[in-house]
């Protein structure tokens, strides 16, 4: 009989890469336009190509911004200085399209008489969480986030002098037996012409996968390694691929480890339930995890424009609840445990406030940070649910 594992795979990229640029771009307006108004409606879109951001989108907002400065202070930080890697923070050309948001849209967003909030677009959202990790995520996307953040970590020290700012990891996990395993490891990373692929291969094995890997207590033995498999990655960035906001969805989430109801996040301010009811689902699936009350949980939330009350909320334990799922679906339609309305979202988690940094969670994922001190991913609600779930 063959000897048939069950490996789960999911996929990080660095703030370098050509989609996390415009991410990041599309969040830093976001944050500029709450500084000055918190009521400010933004659905900011990025492109970026050699020697060239594009940026374009709904804006309505009180502040005045300065969107090329904006762009440029960005990409200078991200790392991206000189024409010669095909993107210059100094060089590069600059190009605004930017319009007021859609009168209908506002319609339904705006506040009402009775001051409730309606969701900014109808839609599906998904929030989820798993006991396999300290941070109730999914290991192998924990895995993948960690590789590429500590090494563009090591780059920015000039630790790793050769690495430029375009980075690319994958993690495999073997889940045959009850602890998982490391299977697999594939890590790309950008690099100047003048160091030699042996030399490249050493320093970020030694340096960055088994610092990484051992820093989760997984056994590097058994495990293959594919470092820049391709033997040359000196053209990278916006030089090699054109990038765009929001096209790393599963990056952004659990590594595919869950459904993604399709909505990006970034650019898009809180009234957008594509990325404020996410950031609530995962709240609940947490804490619902965190008490114990099951070892997995998905929850999806759907919503109708203009409509403050979600059209329809869903759970699944995969039989894992160890209290009756009932029980549990309850707390979750429960407004005075979790409140899923756009108004109480932004409120609870205070969205709007302008020490909620947007572009902190552009790139290495919007849950489970242990670099951030993220309110929706605060534990809150664990003894409350305990207490009604016995």
């Amino acid at each position: 009989m063959l000897n048939i594992k069950k490996l789960f795979t999911s996929e990080s990229v660095s703030e370098g890469h050509p989609d996390k640029i415009c991410d990041r771009i599309s969040d830093a307006i976001l944050d500029e336009c709450l500084k000055v108004d918190p009521n400010s409606r933004t659905a900011v879109e990025v492109m970026a190509t050699r020697e060239k951001i594009i940026i374009s989108g709904e804006v309505t907002t009180k502040a005045h911004l300065d969107y090329e400065r904006i762009a440029r202070s960005v990409v200078r930080d991200i790392g991206y200085t000189s024409s010669d890697i095909g993107l210059g923070a100094d060089s590069m050309d600059v190009e605004v399209y930017i319009r007021e948001q859609s009168p209908d849209i506002a319609l339904g967003v705006d506040e009402m008489e009775d001051k409730s909030l309606g969701a900014g677009d109808q839609g599906i959202m998904f929030g989820y969480a798993t006991d396999e990790t300290k941070n109730y995520m999914p290991l192998p996307i924990v895995v993948a986030h960690k590789l590429v953040r500590y090494a563009t970590q090591l780059r920015k020290s000039g630790e790793l002098n050769f690495a430029r700012p375009d980075m690319k990891s994958q993690v495999t996990i073997d889940y045959t037996k009850e602890t998982p395993a490391l299977n697999a490891v594939v890590m790309s990373v950008q690099h100047s012409p003048d160091i030699e692929i042996d030399e490249l291969r050493k320093e970020i094995l030694n340096k960055v996968i088994y610092p990484v890997v051992d820093s989760f207590g997984l056994k590097r033995d058994n495990a293959e390694y594919y470092i820049n498999p391709t033997g040359r990655f000196v053209i990278g960035g916006p030089l090699g691929d054109t990038g765009m906001t929001g096209r790393k969805i599963i990056v952004d989430t659990y590594g595919g480890a869950a459904p993604h109801g399709g909505g990006a996040f970034s650019g898009k301010d809180p009234t957008k339930v594509d990325r404020s009811a996410t950031y609530a689902a995962r709240y609940a699936a947490k804490n619902i995890v965190a008490a114990s009350l099951a070892s997995k949980c998905l929850i999806q939330l759907s919503y109708a424009i203009g409509v403050s009350e979600p059209v329809s909320i869903y759970i699944d334990t995969f039989n894992t609840e160890k209290v009756d799922k009932n029980k549990i679906l309850e707390c979750l339609l429960n407004p005075q445990i979790f409140d899923f309305t756009p108004q109480g979202i932004i409120d609870k988690f205070s969205l709007r406030h302008p020490s909620f940094r947007y572009q902190d969670l552009s790139a290495y994922g919007h849950f489970g940070r242990p670099d951030l001190d993220l309110p929706y991913e605060k534990l809150d609600k664990v003894e409350i649910l305990r207490k009604l779930c016995k």
